[in-house]
């Protein structure tokens, strides 16, 4: 493998600075760009704008090292007085946003994809999707016209989440076997409306509400293991809302509730409607993500520490450092590609609490070190064990 610090470092400056938080377009364009004269690869631009690549198409088995180029929106500190993104280059960092989450991290897919020499019987696949920000719309639409690789490796962050407290998080780029979702609900609770000096003459809908959250607060948290790693869901009432006046009895109040969901469960919300008058909907459901094939986790782990041991300049054998199968808090695309059949893992940069700040940066050794990964994964035999 090539392995140019400048090459990978050069292609993420070129992406980050992009804007792509109202419109991909032009990050997608990039990307394409990249691809198409970079690789021969079949690059095919969907009609939503997800970048999709493909090596050895005909293959009977699919790898996939997925991302996406869009990010949230930046902060006043990451634009210029024109309005263009920013990055900047210090200690060992770069600081911009996207930087972290993730150009940095599609960057090095796209250099493993290009530099891998991939075995005669795997398609290797290159994603980009748009929308991830969104509620993964990219992904969503992707797959509805048939993205399904056998496997895939989404680089969103998995640095540092075995770091132990006194340890710098960028020390340890470890393989995140499962993440949660994101479940968000509304319940409704309609009443009567009367004059507040005659309670008796109404039906009180934040009582109601009151009832109902009673019936949240009281609901277990979900919860499961998945290859021995513990992974907790929450359930939280974030918001509540009734009544027009002071003198007014309310007919209605709105109560939000945040679920973060783990796989194979949900909180039995459906509850709150044996209260006379509440209504629950749901507004929205990322779907949490378990690898499905424990051998295909052990070998993006295995991957991952041959790329540890070649930064610290060790043949073979454990060392202090090492990384390891980890759950990860945060929803990403893999969620949708699970649930679709794909067996996932997230392993990327960034570290916890970089994405979607002003500060967000990523390690430039991380960088190289998760390229290594993806050309790894990319070079090796996959076990088909479930």
């Amino acid at each position: 493998m090539t392995d140019s610090a400048d090459e990978l470092v050069d292609l993420t400056r070129r992406l980050v600075s992009i804007p792509s938080h109202e419109d991909e377009t032009a990050a997608g364009d990039a990307v394409e760009s990249w691809l198409r004269s970079e690789t021969d690869a079949a690059v095919d631009r969907d009609p939503d704008g997800n970048v999709i690549a493909r090596r050895n198409p005909c293959a009977s088995t699919s790898l996939a090292l997925v991302g996406h180029h869009d990010v949230v929106p930046p902060a006043d500190r990451q634009r210029d007085d024109d309005g263009a993104y920013t990055i900047a280059e210090r200690e060992g960092r770069l600081h911009g946003r996207g930087t972290a989450d993730m150009k940095g991290a599609l960057a090095a897919c796209l250099l493993a994809f290009r530099d891998a020499t991939v075995p005669d019987d795997r398609e290797l696949v290159f994603a980009s999707f748009v929308g991830e920000e969104d509620g993964g719309v990219g992904a969503r639409a992707a797959i509805d016209r048939g993205f399904g690789p056998d496997f895939a490796v989404v680089a969103e962050g998995s640095t540092g989440y075995s770091a132990a407290p006194d340890q710098p998080t960028h020390v340890v780029t470890d393989v995140a076997v499962a993440h949660k979702g994101r479940r968000g609900s509304t319940l409704v609770a309609t009443g009567e409306s009367a004059h507040a000096s005659e309670t008796g003459s109404g039906e009180n809908a934040v009582y109601r509400a009151c009832d109902a959250v009673d019936i949240v607060r009281d609901l277990p948290a979900p919860e499961t293991a998945v290859f021995d790693e513990h992974l907790a869901g929450s359930i939280a009432v974030t918001g509540i809302e009734g009544g027009t006046a002071m003198n007014v009895i309310p007919d209605r109040c709105t109560v939000t509730v945040d679920e973060r969901t783990v796989p194979g469960e949900r909180a039995p919300l459906e509850r709150v409607e044996t209260i006379d008058g509440v209504e629950w909907t749901v507004d929205g459901d990322l779907p949490p993500m378990a690898c499905s094939r424990a051998g295909f986790a052990d070998a993006v782990l295995a991957a991952a520490s041959a790329a540890h041991r070649a930064d610290a300049g060790v043949a073979d054998g454990s060392e202090p450092g090492s990384p390891d199968h980890v759950v990860k808090s945060h929803a990403t695309d893999a969620g949708w590609l699970a649930d679709a059949g794909t067996a996932c893992v997230v392993c990327g940069p960034s570290e916890p609490g970089e994405a979607h700040t002003e500060t967000e940066s990523v390690s430039i050794d991380v960088l190289r070190r998760c390229r290594r990964i993806y050309h790894g994964i990319a070079e090796r035999d996959v076990p088909d064990a479930e």
